[in-house]
């Protein structure tokens, strides 16, 4: 299936989707309603619907969505059918617990080396990562392809950093940084920033 222009929010949507279906395959459900699938991906059926209508028609009126089909589809279009490389730079505090996630594993993506300035600092790595120096990222991303950087380095180097992540190919950021990032057009980034997140969240606590 090809990848066609949709909304970022839909493509945020087709994630939730696949979580939603991957627990449903787990509990060995094989066919899904809209409605069912909708409430427990936490949207409405109507805007589940308008959004797997950008690649297709799925699912069989009155009968609902085949739980396999539809997350082979979705993962499909997601590019998640499939281990994708990822890379870190900054292995700080942050950088090392997001290496020792293993969640981005189950979904489909691999951190198979992690770049910082500063290698002589203790810090423990998982199995199978390689801890390199940054000089050799540029070089690393040509020789593996690589597409997709976690970026979690301090604010006042990520605009540098993100240069360098350009110069090496780099397609989408996953910006774990503090700093709003100028990239060229055919570069994608998300940002998370935590403190920004607690910030909104403090309005909500009286």
């Amino acid at each position: 299936m090809s990848k066609i222009e949709v909304p970022r929010k839909a493509i945020y949507r087709l994630s939730l989707y696949a979580r939603a279906l991957m627990k449903l395959r787990d509990n060995a459900v094989e066919t899904v309603s809209s409605r069912a699938l909708s409430k427990a991906a936490g949207v409405k059926p109507a805007q589940l619907r308008k959004d797997l209508a950008y690649f297709g028609q799925f699912g069989t009126r009155g009968l609902g969505y085949k739980v396999d089909g539809l997350m082979s589809a979705i993962t499909e279009v997601l590019g998640t059918n499939s281990f994708q490389q990822v890379i870190l730079v900054g292995v700080g505090n942050l950088g090392v617990a997001l290496l020792r996630y293993g969640g981005f594993n189950k979904e489909g993506f691999e951190i198979r080396a992690a770049f910082d300035v500063d290698l002589e600092r203790p810090r423990s790595i998982p199995d199978g990562v390689a801890l390199l120096h940054y000089e050799k990222m540029i070089g690393y991303m040509r020789k593996h392809s690589v597409k997709m950087v976690i970026l979690a380095v301090p604010a006042m180097v990520a605009q540098s950093v993100s240069n360098d992540l350009v110069e090496g190919g780099v397609q989408a950021i996953l910006n774990f940084s503090p700093a709003v990032l100028e990239v060229p057009e055919d570069v994608v980034v998300n940002s998370v920033d935590l403190a920004l997140e607690l910030e909104n969240l403090s309005y909500f606590v009286r």
